[in-house]
């Protein structure tokens, strides 16, 4: 069943969809789902209710209505101070940081807009499936400043042609050439994008949580300059991973019937 994380408000949606499989959605539609301080807050109970789930090994992150995220809440912006602005950029920073950091591997369903921070928060995630009406953009060199946050991560997904095309022309794409320059993984219709979305998290999450888990630390080691990590947890894995172990047993008899 859904579940409010913002109390009355509900601007995050975290609901169960099936066995090792959770959804969180922004609930902003009708400012497509722009962010602010309340989602911010939203999103902070949201990830740590999330980041304590036993049995879930795959999250979908999506927005509601017409866009995934239009970025950061315009009005809000024109309302701060200068030092208070750098304040909230660190704290989105933070909590894109969260989703990278949670044992779950996280896959961005992307409908409609992904801009400025929208697109920081689709990069934050591990893989990403767009439908075919989703467009992609960096807005701020145009309108006189630069992302506040997300550009070491971006640069890492695109490579740094493509991510300093974006960053410095502020254009926007579309799904296709998104998925042409490794923006997104997938493209489908838009019909079809929550039931592909759904199917390709079940088929992640028949992999044991351990060995996902695993995987999200070593290469969140690689990129924050501290590679290496890959023969100690293999090792562990084999050495106290019930689940791995008994895949094993499982395949070589496979094998041996075969």
């Amino acid at each position: 069943m859904p579940r409010p994380e913002d109390g009355e408000n509900n601007l995050v949606i975290v609901e169960a969809v099936t066995d090792g499989v959770v959804r969180l959605a922004l609930n902003r539609p009708a400012a497509l789902n722009a962010l602010n301080r309340p989602l911010a807050d939203a999103l902070e109970t949201a990830l740590t209710r999330i980041a304590a789930m036993p049995d879930t090994r795959v999250l979908l992150v999506a927005g509601r209505g017409r866009a995934f995220c239009a970025g950061n809440d315009i009005a809000e912006m024109g309302a701060v101070t200068a030092a208070e602005a750098e304040a909230l950029a660190r704290r989105w920073a933070a909590i894109m940081d969260r989703f990278s950091a949670l044992p779950q591997v996280t896959l961005g369903v992307i409908d409609g807009h992904a801009l400025g921070g929208g697109l920081m928060l689709a990069v934050a995630q591990d893989l990403r499936i767009a439908s075919d009406r989703a467009r992609f953009g960096l807005p701020e060199v145009t309108l006189g400043f630069n992302p506040a946050y997300g550009i070491a991560r971006l640069l890492d997904v695109l490579g740094g042609g493509h991510g300093r095309d974006l960053l410095l022309t502020g254009r926007s794409v579309h799904a296709t050439e998104a998925l042409r320059i490794g923006l997104v993984n997938r493209v489908v219709a838009a019909a079809t994008l929550t039931e592909m979305a759904t199917a390709w998290a079940v088929e992640i999450a028949k992999s044991p949580r351990e060995g996902l888990a695993a995987t999200k630390e070593i290469v969140a080691a690689i990129r924050s300059g501290k590679p290496g990590g890959d023969p100690a947890a293999y090792g562990a894995a084999l050495r106290t991973g019930a689940a791995a172990r008994e895949r094993i047993r499982a395949f070589v008899e496979r094998r041996r019937r075969g």
